[in-house]
């Protein structure tokens, strides 16, 4: 079996296990997450809380909205475009809520890759806060799931572009001081 053979096949068995596994509370739960953090509105709250309250680490880790835009350029911007991958069946999914998912492609995850971003881009500035950023991070990444929007390996490829945007947005400063001075 070829590499892509088996990650389709786990990607198909992890979707199916967890589409039908969800208890209706968690279910209610991880719908509520998804919904707060649609259009980033949960990061972009999250910041102003920090920066408001934080004081200088606050608004250090509220720059992680930078993260964020990078990680939503890179994933809806260039490899939605790229990549023209459908999205999981419908059939899979004993619920509504792929009745209302987008129609672009599946591959990568751009909440995931927003969330990710900002709780890594977070919590080297304040680890407390990051922490907590975890939690509907989390979330958010096994909602995109369950909730019948992605594959497994769209979350992660997700997950991976946060990471990606959050050490770069972290470098970039230096990277620019460095080459211009």
């Amino acid at each position: 079996m070829s590499v892509l053979a088996a990650i389709r096949e786990t990607d198909r068995h992890l979707t199916k296990r967890l589409a039908t596994s969800a208890s209706p509370g968690l279910h209610r739960t991880l719908s509520a997450v998804e919904e707060t953090a649609e259009g980033t509105k949960l990061w972009c709250g999250a910041a102003v809380v920090m920066a408001w309250l934080g004081g200088r680490r606050g608004r250090r880790a509220a720059a992680g909205l930078a993260a964020v835009a990078l990680a939503q350029l890179v994933s809806n911007g260039v490899c939605k475009q790229l990549a023209d991958r459908p999205r999981p069946p419908k059939q899979w999914f004993p619920h509504d809520e792929t009745e209302d998912r987008p129609s672009s492609s599946s591959f990568p995850s751009g909440h995931t890759a927003a969330a990710v971003a900002f709780t890594a881009a977070v919590a080297p500035a304040w680890p407390l806060a990051g922490a907590l950023c975890a939690v509907p991070t989390a979330l958010v990444a096994v909602e995109r799931v369950q909730s019948g929007a992605h594959y497994p390996s769209d979350v992660a490829a997700g997950a991976a572009i946060g990471l990606a945007s959050a050490s770069f947005t972290r470098r970039a400063p230096h990277l620019i001081l460095r080459h211009w001075l």
